[in-house]
């Protein structure tokens, strides 16, 4: 018998029997009484899972609701799945989908074990202007022990709600971000004020405008002071430059008669023994090491440019003792072979990455922000400065040389050997200049013209504080540097320049000797 005399009652209950096999009776039956099979995958039950789906949808507010959801309930760990379907998807999902990747992952990045991950985090939510990323914000600050990701978790979640649709949560935000003296708000402030300055401004508004010049001022007035303690700290900064170059200079200026216009090139050589102490550490040792090039770079800095201060003075130097005009254009010549030469051999522009312990900065204040690079010059300065009091005052060495300084002929006939003096002051003020050229490197470029953008500075600070002065050179170091990083804002570098000299000029009319009188060979003379 064909099975198409079977009455069709009889294959539906012999159809019921298989069902606990596997088939599908209410398609069987739908598909005998002519109705639509329903879909085989059952609609998902997870509202995460249901709006993954529903963000690749074409119709925007699907779209947008799905958006919403993921960024409200969603979390890190729905990244790799979103990353999946944006690397698949058209241009509208893609753009859906990247500001929810961003703000999951700065979310995430608040609860990282990195202090500047969390602020950095804390300072991107900001451009969401996502009020959810407010309640993560205050809930993160609630828990921050570090007090600027603290501070910068409270100012970007003031500033979201800067533009919120509630006025009395906006007030409440305005006056916040005056209490934190919020630099990154004075714009949005400044766009308050202006609103409610406008003739057709309601009284919302103008109260809204009258809180913001509040806060206007308070962040101002803290701006000055914060401006203050900056220039002070660039003054205190160059002044530090200003005498680690002049040491070397003073010793030889005023314990030598010898004015060295190779100093500033002394100071190159330090600085490309730098230089070529990283390149060796890039070429030698593995990558974790790299950093140990900068202490390394120091004694090799000092004894490059020693030993090449010990050869001058052996070969140009000793023959012009008492000639100061002729030692003025014979260092002067050497200045420019040795410019030149690092031109030939180095090229126009090298650079020197500073180790890691050396960048960046610490911010003390809010708008105060010290470089951690400037802060060691200014630590090294002060070492020099000890060192070189302990050396010349405290040393037998020291005795030497300030006794063949002030009477060469009486130290001679003690049994001092003046010449051998002589050649190892050089060479120590020399090694002093490249301990400067080594410092240098990490403010700026290693280039041959690097020893002259300072030395016109650092004989103004010779010259004015008195010739082989130690106290002199630190006093006329911190005035120039200081007055030079204040008349900079209102002048300009090149006209700021011009005012130190004009005034260093009056200053030795009025007083020749410098701050305090020399002493020395010339003295004698």
């Amino acid at each position: 018998m064909s099975l198409g005399r079977i009455p069709k009652r009889i294959l539906v209950l012999i159809l019921c029997t298989f069902l606990p096999l596997g088939f599908d009776l209410p398609s069987a039956l739908a598909v005998e009484e002519g109705i639509p099979a329903t879909s085989a995958v059952p609609p998902p039950a997870n509202p995460i899972e249901k709006a993954l789906i529903d963000i690749k949808s074409e119709d925007a507010t699907v779209r947008s609701n799905a958006v919403a959801l993921l960024i409200e309930k969603g979390d890190a760990s729905l990244i790799p799945k979103l990353d999946a379907i944006r690397a698949e998807a058209d241009r509208a999902t893609r753009q859906a989908i990247k500001p929810v990747i961003d703000l999951l992952k700065n979310r995430a990045n608040l609860t990282s074990e990195q202090s500047d991950t969390r602020r950095s985090a804390a300072a991107d939510l900001v451009g969401t202007g996502r009020s959810e990323a407010v309640t993560w914000l205050e809930q993160a600050a609630a828990k921050e022990q570090v007090w600027w990701v603290k501070y910068t978790m409270e100012e970007s979640a003031q500033l979201i709600q800067l533009h919120s649709q509630d006025d009395a949560v906006r007030l409440t935000a305005i006056k916040k971000l005056g209490e934190l003296r919020s630099q990154n708000g004075l714009s949005a402030l400044q766009e308050l004020v202006q609103a409610g300055a406008q003739g057709e401004a309601n009284e919302q508004q103008k109260s809204l405008a009258a809180a913001a010049e509040t806060a206007i001022s308070q962040i101002d007035s803290w701006s000055w002071w914060a401006s203050s303690i900056e220039t002070l700290f660039r003054g205190i900064s160059l002044s530090s430059i200003l005498l680690i170059m002049s040491l070397g200079l003073a010793v030889v200026f005023g314990l030598m008669g010898v004015i060295n216009m190779a100093h500033g090139e002394l100071m190159m050589i330090g600085a490309y023994a730098t230089f070529v102490t990283q390149q060796a550490f890039i070429a030698w040792f593995s990558p974790e090491s790299f950093d140990w090039y900068f202490p390394v770079a120091l004694p090799v800095a000092f004894l490059a440019a020693a030993a090449f201060g010990w050869l001058l003075e052996a070969t140009v130097i000793r023959f012009l003792y008492g000639r100061l005009l002729e030692t003025l254009l014979a260092t002067w010549g050497v200045s420019l072979i040795l410019m030149q030469a690092a031109r030939v051999y180095f090229g126009d522009l090298t650079a020197v990455i500073a180790p890691g312990a050396l960048r960046g900065g610490a911010q003390v204040m809010v708008g105060v922000y010290l470089p951690y690079n400037r802060i060691f010059i200014i630590i090294l300065s002060i070492i020099c400065v000890l060192g070189i009091y302990f050396l010349l005052f405290r040393s037998n060495l020291g005795i030497r040389v300030r006794a063949v300084t002030q009477n060469r002929n009486m130290s001679s006939c003690l049994g001092i050997p003046t010449r051998k003096v002589d050649s190892y002051t050089f060479a120590f003020a020399s090694g002093l200049a490249g301990i400067a050229g080594w410092a240098l490197t990490m403010v700026g470029n290693v280039d041959p013209g690097l020893g002259q953008n300072y030395i016109v500075d650092a004989f103004m600070v010779v010259v004015t504080g008195g010739v082989g002065k130690l106290a002199g050179t630190i006093w006329a170091s911190l005035g120039i540097g200081g007055l030079n990083k204040l008349i900079e804002p209102v002048s300009g570098a090149v006209y700021g320049k011009v005012f130190i000299l004009v005034g260093v000029i009056l200053f030795l009319q009025w007083r020749p000797q410098g701050l305090f009188a020399a002493k020395g060979r010339s003295a004698d003379a």
